[in-house]
């Protein structure tokens, strides 16, 4: 069967990888928008960012003369949420927001226990995070929120 996109097997990778991930134990990771249940206060969304209806942007291209294989770049949008009932908690959840994404980092690199993360368990050439725009607020308590991007590099 064709292969006409590495994006389907990349985001469930991702996931993957991130569930998997044990400092990410006490964060929930969701696949896609947030659902009604906002009580979580540390969340992790892949293929959902604030702001912004697209899990994944893509673009392909033929990779050489002949037409026999395609590249492919891609973004996968992602988001983070640290929050809490206190109104005077900013850097708390700053914080924790940005020790969550560096839990994501680390996942997608290379170790003797996980040689093959960067490739997203071999459905890409590379992932890696790539953007971030960090959101505050503070009305009914505290709200930190992440956006980031993971480009990804594949062969179809």
């Amino acid at each position: 069967m064709a292969t006409t996109s590495r994006v389907p097997a990349a985001v469930n990778a991702l996931l993957a990888l991130l569930k998997a991930a044990p400092a990410l134990a006490g964060v929930r990771i969701v696949d896609g928008p947030p659902s009604v249940n906002l009580t979580e206060r540390r969340v992790l969304y892949v293929g959902w960012q604030r702001g912004s209806d697209l899990a994944v942007s893509l673009e392909q291209d033929f990779n050489a003369a002949g037409a026999r294989t395609r590249d492919e770049t891609f973004v996968i949008g992602g988001y983070i949420e640290s929050r809490s009932g206190d109104k005077d908690a900013a850097a708390l959840h700053r914080d924790r927001a940005f020790e969550i994404l560096a839990a994501v980092e680390d996942a997608l690199r290379a170790t003797d226990a996980a040689p093959t993360a960067p490739t997203l368990n071999n459905t890409v050439l590379w992932a890696h995070i790539v953007t971030g725009d960090l959101f505050q607020e503070q009305s009914e308590g505290t709200l930190v929120g992440l956006n980031f991007s993971v480009a990804c590099r594949a062969r179809i």
